[in-house]
């Protein structure tokens, strides 16, 4: 059996790469997911996939994203999407991006706290995640699941998991302050109440809970949001949408930074085998399909483009077993020294 840690980043409706991806692995009876670290919709489908593992095993998992994704717009009245159908992702993501209503609702969320709604204020993801067996996501068996959020006061990151994991914990992990009201959740290490946001300003998704000594070697990271962009940003529209891709891409390269620097210090024999967990980076991702995507596919689940994305998610995955399955356990398959040369 071939044990793997999973770190499923946020990124919004993207995140229906991930679950492409996990339906992929599924198929994969050799493979044991260990544990799972996620932010925002890495969370939601982290907790899906455990919720499902733990209830009835691999089709448990597969029904349990398959339902979270439905509740996410995937599926519903599909004729209303219809004229999409035959177009490309990146034509159907500027037809989003550029239309009246995205524009109009982009603007207001600049202007406009989620505080000044009052009582007309609602979550539209809490009756999404209210769904999951909380009794499942946090039992001891099943893969091992962390949710990543940020505090608001301390700007710091905190990572829930076992019976921390609630609604509340992954709605804050979800937590766009633009869009959402912070959620507020007793903090026994500063015993008080604190007011979170989402995960990917300070981890997207957290790498070191996966550093135990009781866990695999390897992290494969799902990852959702370009790294690189060769073309520099000229409207507004693209400016803000690579000002987020950085923003939540900064957080994984300072952990992937350190652990290349670690890895570095062992080869040199400046650090003792055994001083510091050995870790094998992979990762699992589609750079051209999302270069081609926007902000506005992130925050509008348009039923084809997750139905696109799910497709993507299973053939990056297809890809990477493909090419890379031999090297689990092994050694890593994303060269650190180069990315940070």
């Amino acid at each position: 059996m071939i044990r793997i840690n999973l770190a499923l980043q946020g990124g919004g409706a993207h995140g229906a790469f991930t679950w492409g991806v996990l339906d992929r692995l599924l198929d994969e009876e050799d493979i044991e997911v260990a544990a799972i670290t996620g932010t925002s919709a890495g969370a939601l489908n982290g907790a899906a996939f455990k919720s499902g593992m733990v209830h009835s095993g691999r089709e448990g998992a597969r029904a349990q994203l398959d339902g979270l994704w439905r509740r996410m717009g995937a599926i519903g009245d599909m004729r209303i999407a219809n004229w999409f159908r035959g177009l490309e992702p990146a034509a159907i993501a500027q037809a989003m991006e550029y239309s009246v209503p995205f524009s109009i609702g982009d603007a207001w969320s600049r202007m406009v706290s989620p505080y000044a709604y009052g009582p007309f204020y609602s979550n539209p993801l809490e009756p999404v995640v209210d769904r999951f067996n909380f009794a499942e996501v946090c039992a001891d068996s099943g893969p091992r699941l962390f949710v990543c959020a940020t505090c608001v006061r301390s700007g710091k990151i905190r990572v829930f998991t076992g019976e921390e994991v609630s609604t509340d914990a992954i709605l804050a992990s979800a937590c766009l302050p633009t869009l959402f009201k912070a959620v507020e959740i007793f903090d026994p290490k500063t015993n008080r109440i604190e007011a979170y946001w989402d995960g990917g300003y300070t981890g997207n998704p957290a790498l070191y809970p996966l550093f135990n000594t009781d866990l695999p070697d390897d992290v494969v990271i799902v990852n959702i949001n370009p790294l690189e962009r060769d073309a520099v940003p000229v409207t507004p529209q693209q400016i803000q949408n690579r000002i987020n891709e950085i923003s939540f891409n900064s957080s994984l390269f300072r952990e992937l930074r350190a652990i290349s620097f670690v890895q570095r210090l062992l080869k040199e024999g400046k650090l003792k085998a055994g001083d510091m967990s050995r870790v094998l980076v992979h990762m699992i991702a589609d750079n051209e399909l999302m270069s081609s995507l926007s902000v506005a596919t992130k925050t509008v689940p348009n039923p084809v483009i997750l139905h696109k994305l799910k497709q993507a998610g299973r053939a990056a995955a297809d890809r990477f077993l493909a090419k890379h399955k031999s090297d689990l356990g092994l050694t890593s398959t994303v060269d650190l020294p180069a990315m940070f040369g």
